[in-house]
C-alpha cells in the first residue's frame, strides 16, 4: 500500500470534498456531476490535456450511456456528431449477413470516438462549468484511505514540490495501469482474472469506412473487425498471437489478412489507406471486488477491464461515474450514504454480465481460428442460429447493446 502519510518538503496541503485520479471519461464525468451540483473537488491527471483530447481508444457507446450523459448535460456535441449504427454484418464461410438489430430492439449504437467524447468532458468541466484540474501531476500517492481523513500527494510539474491534498472521497479512475487500484491493501479485495490466449492487432487506418455499419470476420486464420471511427478513419481489428509484435505487420500484411478475413461473396475489397496506428492487444479481463476500500471508489477500468470484444469498456465505466457521481453528490449535500452504500454491488451485477457476454463472443469469434474442428463447428452453428432463429437475434441483439437501463 502507499505511505500512510505524505511526503515532508511539500506545499501547505489543500482541501477538496472530493479528488479524482485521472482524467478520462469516468473521472470527467464524476467531475462534471459534482459542478453540476456545486460540489467543489479536484482532478488529477498525469497526461497532458492535449494527449487526452488526442489519444484514440473506443468509439461505440450504448444508448443507455448516451441518455445518461445527455441528462447530465454533457452529450450536446455528441449528439449532434456521432453516428447512428443500427445494424452489424457477420461474415463467415465466405457469406454475409446482416443483423438489424435496431428493428429487433428499437435500440440502436452511437459511433463517437473517445478522444472526441473526452475533448467534450474537458471543455465542460473546465471551460464551462470551471473545474479544477492538474494536468501532467507525477508520483501520485494515496494516503490513509481507511479513515475519514484521506489525502492524495502529487509532485507538481511546474515547481517539482510535493502537494499534499486533504479530501472525504477519492475517485480512482486511472485505469489499468494507474495508482489507485495498486493502492488496495493485498488481501483486502478479491481480483478475478481471465485470459482468452490471444491477441489483437489493433489497427487505426486513414481510410474511409468500407461498410455502412460494423463488420465481424469470422475465418480460419483468425478474427478480423471493421469499426468506423470518422468518414476518413477506420478501426480495424486482426487476431494475432498474444505477445506479437506490430512490426510483424507490414502494411501489405495487414491488408492482405484484412482483405481476406472481411471478405465475401459479392462485396467490393476494402478500402486500403495508410496505417496511423498499430498496437497488439492481449485479451484478458480482471474484476476487483469490492470496488471500494475505506474512501477510495474505483470506476471504470482501475476497478474492472473488460477486453474490447465487446466494446463495452467506455460504457461501463460511463455507467460506473453516474453512479458514483450521483452518490458523492447525495452525501457531500444531503448527508445521504445510500448511493455510496450499494455503489460496488449495483455496478458489479452490470460488470459481471458484460464479462459473460464477453466470454461468449470470444467463442464466437476465434472458435473457426482455434484449430479445433469440433470447436469450430460449434461456432459455425452458433452463428448460424442468430440468422435462423428471430429468438436467438433478439437475445444477442440485447446482450450486444446493453440491456440494462442507464445510470
Amino acid at each position: 500500500m502507499t505511505p500512510t502519510s505524505p511526503h515532508h518538503n511539500s506545499s501547505p496541503a489543500r482541501r477538496f470534498p472530493v479528488v479524482v485520479v485521472g482524467a478520462g471519461p469516468a473521472g470527467l464525468t464524476i467531475g462534471n456531476i459534482l459542478r453540476a451540483a456545486s460540489v467543489d473537488c479536484l482532478v488529477l491527471e498525469i497526461e497532458t490535456r492535449e494527449f487526452i483530447e488526442q489519444r484514440p481508444r473506443a468509439g461505440v457507446l450504448e444508448e443507455g450511456a448516451v441518455r445518461g450523459l445527455q441528462r447530465r448535460g454533457l452529450a450536446e456535441n455528441l449528439l449532434a456528431r456521432a453516428q447512428r449504427h443500427t445494424e452489424c454484418e457477420f461474415r463467415f464461410a465466405g457469406e454475409r449477413y446482416r443483423l438489424e438489430y435496431f428493428d429487433l430492439t428499437g435500440v440502436h449504437h452511437w459511433v463517437y470516438p473517445q478522444q472526441f467524447l473526452v475533448t467534450d468532458l474537458v471543455r465542460e468541466y473546465v471551460d464551462v462549468r470551471g473545474g479544477d484540474i492538474r494536468f501532467g501531476v507525477q508520483d501520485v500517492e494515496l494516503h490513509d484511505l481507511d479513515t475519514d481523513h484521506p489525502s492524495v500527494s502529487y509532485t507538481c510539474p511546474e515547481t517539482g514540490l510535493r502537494e499534499v491534498v486533504h479530501c472525504d472521497f477519492i475517485a480512482g479512475c486511472d485505469g489499468a495501469r494507474g495508482v489507485t487500484r495498486t493502492a488496495l491493501p493485498a488481501g483486502r479485495a478479491q481480483i478475478a482474472r481471465s485470459d482468452y490466449g490471444i491477441g489483437w492487432l489493433a489497427l487505426l487506418a486513414q481510410a474511409p469506412p468500407s461498410s455502412d455499419c460494423v463488420l465481424f470476420g469470422m475465418h480460419p486464420n483468425g478474427f478480423a473487425g471493421h469499426m468506423a471511427r470518422s468518414p476518413e478513419v477506420t478501426r480495424y481489428y486482426l487476431e494475432c498471437p498474444p505477445g506479437d509484435s506490430p512490426e510483424n505487420w507490414s502494411h501489405e500484411r495487414v491488408w492482405t489478412e484484412l482483405q481476406q478475413r472481411l471478405g465475401a461473396n459479392g462485396v467490393p475489397p476494402l478500402t486500403e489507406g495508410r496505417l496511423i496506428e498499430k498496437r497488439v492487444l492481449d485479451m484478458h479481463n480482471y474484476v476487483v471486488e469490492p470496488m471500494v476500500f475505506g474512501r477510495l471508489f474505483l470506476a471504470g477500468d482501475a476497478a474492472h477491464l473488460t477486453a474490447p470484444i465487446a466494446a463495452k469498456g467506455m460504457n461501463l465505466a460511463l455507467h460506473d461515474a453516474f453512479l458514483l457521481g450521483d452518490g458523492l453528490v447525495a452525501h457531500v449535500t444531503k448527508g445521504d450514504g445510500t448511493g455510496l452504500d450499494a455503489y460496488s454491488a449495483t455496478c458489479l451485477n452490470r460488470v459481471w454480465d458484460s464479462q459473460e457476454f464477453s466470454h461468449w463472443l470470444s467463442d464466437v469469434y476465434h472458435g473457426t481460428s482455434s484449430g479445433d474442428p469440433y470447436r469450430a463447428g460449434t461456432t459455425l452453428a452458433r452463428l448460424r442460429r442468430i440468422f435462423d432463429s428471430e429468438t436467438a437475434a433478439r437475445a444477442f441483439a440485447e446482450q450486444y447493446l446493453g440491456r440494462h437501463t442507464a445510470g
